[in-house]
């Protein structure tokens, strides 16, 4: 099993583990965000995190965000 890859600076938003072949840490994004937001905007931390972390895959065991805030009907009226 390769080393479970963390983001640096967000482990106060790891809120579990997804199982499986290659376990990999799973972030609650709205606490990544409450974090950031200690030095930006709600909106430059929702950019940051889109654009430097979600749109990064490091491999198998890149970390999952979840937004746990949004709901099926949310999803699915976008």
């Amino acid at each position: 099993m390769s080393d479970i890859l963390k983001i640096d600076g967000f482990d106060k938003a790891i809120i579990g583990v997804q199982e499986g072949i290659q376990p990999r840490l799973v972030y609650d994004l709205w606490k990544m965000v409450d974090i950031l937001k200690e030095d930006m905007s709600e909106e430059d931390a929702l950019d940051h995190i889109s654009y430097n972390i979600t749109g990064a895959y490091v491999g198998e065991s890149t970390p999952v965000i979840v937004d746990t805030e949004r709901t099926l009907e949310q999803i699915e009226m976008d």
